[in-house]
């Protein structure tokens, strides 16, 4: 295998398996909503072999920041619309990644009478909302019939991406967010069915994906997960039940024939995640770093030696917009700038320069 050729995944075909992955950036404004910027700023990318979107919110109550785009109302989805048609018009492949923020948020953001997680447990430290820097508010738990609603929110929004154009959509089930909060035994403390042990845990996230695959259909549908992340206070620090929580997850994902599995993680190559992979049993992409550069070399190697069948690659995507142009031609990289990682305008977003120019 090799990082520029061709892959199928799922009903998709991919020119190369350089992945852009998921990053928030927050140009989409207080009505969350993509632009002619946003359009602008993916479109430039569609020469890598599939764009993640950043995460998009399916309702006003899952939204985590200020200036994230959402697939609720009519405006957003023509705003996504033309993001989709931008790409294509490339030649690109863009699929959606769909992400309840859980109680990573404030009703500050999200402009709702609450938020919601697995059970009533406050995020510590402070979040930053239009007002300024408050602290996270206790979450509501929700209840069993209003994890049914999350649940069919969620599909709802899956079905309006592939409305709007999109190719696929993944589900955000890393980082800290809604899904990765019922994994974790810190942020869900429930004793219903859906809390507890590793399997009941895993069984939200099971259900909302499979429910998103039978509307869109699993070919379109892949899934994000990031096992140990530690993130978001989302802790999962004892090893056993980390692969217990994960192997349960993949167990009931992997009979659904999704198109990819993709996983943050600082050793997509050992032990743990290369088990998840083949108890999974379809593509694979592979994540190596949150904070940190994956390499031209680290993606070309985890390809070649056959850890994975895509890379994800996020800083390195943001400042070059020719990626893989660049790495296949052995060309010098743009260096990303963090202080513009998150703003309002084309700064840091649609103006770094192409080898062309």
């Amino acid at each position: 295998m090799n990082l520029f050729s061709p892959l199928t995944v799922g009903d998709l075909t991919l020119p190369n398996r350089v992945v852009m992955a998921p990053l928030t950036r927050t140009r989409s404004g207080a009505e969350g909503v993509p632009g002619a910027l946003v359009a602008e700023h993916y479109a430039q990318r569609a020469g890598l072999g599939m764009i993640i979107t950043e995460g998009v919110y399916p309702t006003a109550e899952s939204r985590a920041y200020p200036g994230q785009p959402g697939i609720v109302t009519d405006e957003q989805v023509a705003g996504w619309r033309a993001v989709a048609d931008a790409v294509h018009a490339e030649g690109g492949v863009i699929v959606m990644q769909v992400m309840h923020g859980g109680r990573v948020s404030h009703t500050d953001i999200t402009g709702t009478p609450r938020i919601v997680a697995p059970s009533a447990i406050a995020i510590a430290g402070d979040v930053r909302t239009p007002l300024g820097k408050k602290p996270y508010p206790v979450p509501h738990a929700l209840t069993i019939d209003e994890l049914a609603q999350v649940r069919d929110e969620i599909v709802a929004a899956a079905v309006r991406a592939i409305d709007a154009g999109m190719d696929g959509v993944e589900v955000h089930g890393a980082n800290g967010y809604l899904l990765h909060e019922f994994l974790s035994p810190a942020s869900n403390q429930r004793t219903d069915a859906y809390g507890g042990s590793p399997e009941a845990r895993a069984k939200f996230v099971v259900e909302v994906t499979s429910a998103i695959a039978d509307a869109v259909g699993a070919g379109r549908v892949g899934i994000r997960l990031s096992p140990a992340h530690n993130i978001q206070d989302a802790f999962e620090t004892d090893a056993d039940d980390v692969k217990a929580t994960y192997e349960a997850v993949v167990a009931g994902l992997a009979p659904l024939g999704l198109a990819y599995l993709s996983v943050l993680h600082a050793e997509p190559a050992g032990d743990l995640v290369q088990a998840l992979r083949g108890d999974f049993g379809g593509t694979f992409i592979a994540n190596s770093g949150f904070g940190k550069l994956t390499t031209k070399d680290e993606a070309i190697d985890f390809v070649a030696n056959g850890s994975a069948d895509a890379v994800a690659v996020g800083r390195l995507a943001i400042a070059n917009p020719d990626l893989v142009e660049r790495w296949q031609g052995g060309h010098p990289e743009n260096e990303p700038n963090p202080a513009t990682f998150y703003g309002l305008g084309a700064e840091g977003y649609t103006d770094y320069p192409r080898l062309s120019a």
